[in-house]
């Protein structure tokens, strides 16, 4: 892996199992900014020492 690539912190077959919960909808993960992404609610779920913090309270609201 070189220094640009971005290890991913969690593990990706966890994904599967997540959805919004706002929304039930299918989450992306967007590496770069370590947050799992809801389109459907326009919300980025925080990804933190590999643990997703899946409260909408914690969510960032998409642009």
């Amino acid at each position: 892996m070189t220094e640009h690539e971005t290890a991913p912190l969690f593990d990706r077959h966890m994904l599967e199992a997540l959805v919004c919960p706002l929304t039930q909808a299918v989450l992306t993960y967007d590496a770069e900014k370590q947050e799992l992404v809801s389109r459907a609610a326009a919300l980025a779920f925080p990804i933190r020492d590999g643990i997703p913090i899946m409260l909408v309270s914690e969510a960032r609201t998409l642009d």
